[in-house]
């Protein structure tokens, strides 16, 4: 496999004619080797077979590869014809296992190999053209058109490693073997494999913008982590480490299983990894092109949920508390054994980059200063689900790379396999699948005792949610009605450095975080879980998520950083709470300041909780109130409202009900006034609001 062994570029040094031909050379070795794995398959037919059920024929990823080019510099303008418009549709979308997948085959008219082989060579053809004639400058960055062929590059190299996965699950009978580079001779018993001590330190996580080398947008972005000590495994677990949790039944005992690793296994009815086979009592190991008698010694690889059933029966048999690494924690062992990245090396320190083996090797071969297999061999699974980090944004020609991974449910998997080339060798690489996928991943444990903080980082998709962050916390061009309505707040009184406030309506938190530096204590109240925790979140991680809706199917991507809102100050002064406004709890009470902005079309009776709000208000404290009076909103019956109907033939308006309502225990502060209030619906459509303000003083 020499002749196919290469870096991904260095792309802010060198000449553009240099530049230029570095990245044609890539793109060829590239190319090739991604045809050289299909060389495997025994017939044309295999192709239209899958390897997963859950995944799409392996003609699909033939073609695909070819389309994203063609397909990403369609869309940038850079080529104005398409090749095959059908075949760039069927072969255009290949997230895998997403909602919006279409895995029926009765609606596919898949072609025949024949005719994708000619559509690649095609497609090779205009991309060279593209190579050779676009006006190439340097530093290649993501605005330079540049950017577009690594970015197909780096994606066909991606594919490389997972169709090898799917290849790897179809039966012996229908691959080749020996066609794809040579699988390591080197078998053996399990080594003792230790725990070791990494020392905690400070973790800035992330690429800048101005990094050297390509990277996928959720690698960009700055996020710093205290990483406390802790012990991990001198290696990661081999076959004959975790044949012991298969040989006492690890399998079928549900206390060692997380429920959704349970459902899992049930569902599959698994009894040991995946790639491992059994006859008699004698086991093999599934290779992607063959099956070897199992070396024991070999890096065991299974998916999140076995690797994490496994550190739960280590806990259960030592009495200590075994997990997988962090995120933060996997790249803290880099540092302690100085792991350099890929350009740096002359031969790759690992199995990895397709350097030394096309297959796994011993977990005692390759040591990376007292650890082994920091990087290479097998990829390593992580308790952490993957995100964007601070700052992160979409690329434009490739808004859907990271994104349907923000869920929650994918999973981070560090370090590379043996067959791990281009971006995903290098150490900043972030990729992610659902915890019951199989990559080339196994694990190396953790043992800690310090709590498993896993923070929940991903896009807000709820579209009112969303809507009402923009509306908050977005750059619109009209004014953002919850400043202003904090300006007007903040002329009420020049004591509110001694004040407490409640904020009866938090939302998504703007009006708590605009005055938290100007009031003693604030306690912000929202009805519903859907909008509070987001300013929780802001509050104690620096940062929101969410996706609105821009025109018909298309979004926008969105990041709120505390940071660069000018806002934050105080920050620590505001509990946020969930609560019902119409029947609050008896300890929110003692407020110097009462904030109702727009609550009162939202509750079930505005009248009673007009006649009890005093109660929770000090002598001579402010109570402020917004409204649009827009009683019909919530269907809310004209007898539990203040006003906006006839009373015996004569009509009475919302502020006349409230006025003979709370004219028991306040006075009026000042002539009523209007703020304007702009809803976002969609980029195109809003809502425009007059809410009438009203500020009052208790006697």
């Amino acid at each position: 496999m020499q002749e196919f062994v290469t870096k991904t570029i260095d792309l802010h040094s060198g000449t553009s004619e240099n530049k230029r031909r570095e990245i044609r050379e890539y793109f060829e070795k590239t190319w090739a080797l991604d045809e050289k794995l299909y060389t495997q398959l025994k017939l044309d037919e295999i192709f239209y077979h899958r390897g997963d059920p859950l995944r799409h024929i392996l003609l699909f990823y033939l073609g695909h590869t070819a389309v994203f080019f063609i397909n990403k510099l369609y869309l940038a303008k850079i080529i104005d014809t398409r090749i095959n418009p059908a075949l760039e549709s069927i072969f255009a979308i290949g997230v895998d296992e997403m909602s919006w997948d279409d895995l029926n085959e009765k609606n596919y008219d898949w072609p025949t190999v024949c005719d994708v082989r000619l559509y690649r060579d095609k497609a090779k053809l205009i991309i060279l053209d593209v190579i050779d004639n676009l006006p190439l400058t340097v530093p290649v960055d993501w605005e330079n058109p540049f950017w577009l062929i690594m970015m197909g590059i780096e994606h066909e190299r991606i594919h490389l490693e997972t169709s090898s996965v799917l290849i790897r699950q179809l039966p012996l009978d229908e691959i080749i073997a020996g066609r794809f580079g040579e699988i390591c001779k080197e078998r053996g018993i399990a080594p003792q494999n230790l725990m070791l001590h990494v020392s905690g330190a400070e973790m800035v996580m992330g690429k800048s913008p101005n990094h050297s080398l390509y990277g996928w947008d959720n690698e960009f972005g700055k996020l710093t982590l205290k990483v406390e000590d802790f012990n991990t495994s001198k290696m990661v677990i081999s076959n004959g480490e975790f044949f012991e949790f298969v040989n006492q039944k690890g399998y079928s005992h549900n206390e060692f299983w997380t429920e959704e690793g349970w459902n899992w296994r049930n569902f599959k009815q698994a009894e040991m990894p995946l790639f491992w086979r059994k006859t008699d009592d004698k086991y093999y190991l599934r290779l992607v092109d063959q099956e070897i008698e199992m070396p024991w010694n070999w890096p065991v690889e299974v998916n999140y949920l076995e690797a994490k059933a496994f550190c739960n029966w280590k806990t259960a048999q030592e009495g200590k508390a075994f997990r997988l690494p962090t995120e933060a924690e996997w790249i803290r062992l880099t540092e302690v054994c100085a792991i350099s990245d890929q350009l740096e090396w002359e031969t790759a320190p690992g199995n990895i980059n397709l350097e030394h083996f096309a297959s796994p090797c011993p977990v005692d071969k390759f040591k990376m200063g007292d650890f082994f297999d920091v990087i290479g061999n097998v990829w390593q699974w992580t308790e952490t689900p993957i995100t964007g980090y601070p700052g992160f944004k979409v690329h434009p020609m490739y808004d859907d790379f990271s994104m349907p991974t923000f869920d929650g449910k994918h999973n981070l998997i560090k370090g590379g396999s043996w067959i791990s080339t281009g971006n995903e060798a290098t150490q900043h690489a972030r990729y992610a699948f659902r915890r019951h996928f199989y990559q080339h991943a196994g694990f190396r444990v953790v043992q800690s005792e310090s709590p498993l903080i896993i923070e929940n980082n991903e896009y807000e998709t709820d579209m009112e949610v969303a809507n009402s962050c923009e509306n908050m916390w977005g750059d619109a061009s009209y004014p953002n009605f919850w400043k202003l309505l904090a300006d007007k707040i903040l002329q009420v009184t020049p004591n509110m450095g001694e004040m407490k406030l409640l904020d009866l309506n938090a939302d998504t938190g703007r009006l708590a975080f605009e005055l938290a530096p100007f009031f003693k204590q604030i306690t912000a109240i929202d009805f519903s879980a859907r909008y509070i925790h987001l300013p929780i979140q802001l509050q104690k991680q620096g940062f929101i998520r969410y996706i609105v809706q821009d025109e018909g199917e298309l979004v926008f991507y969105r990041e709120v950083e505390l940071s660069k809102t000018a806002l934050g100050q105080g920050k620590e002064k505001i509990t946020f709470m969930q609560d019902n406004a119409n029947n609050l709890k008896p300890i929110y009470k003692d407020y110097d300041m009462i904030v109702a902005p727009n609550i009162l079309e939202e509750l079930n009776c505005p009248i009673l909780f007009l006649q009890k709000i005093n109660s929770r208000l000090n002598e001579n404290g402010y109570l402020i109130i917004t409204s649009n009076y827009d009683w019909q909103k919530n269907n809310i019956s004209p007898e539990l409202c203040p006003g906006g109907f006839k009373r015996d033939g004569e009509p009475v308006s919302s502020l006349d009900g409230i006025k003979a309502i709370l004219k028991k225990w306040f006075t009026l502060e000042k002539e009523p006034f209007s703020l304007p209030m702009t809803l976002r619906k969609t980029s195109r459509l809003t809502e425009q609001h007059l809410c009438e303000v009203t500020v009052w003083r208790k006697k």
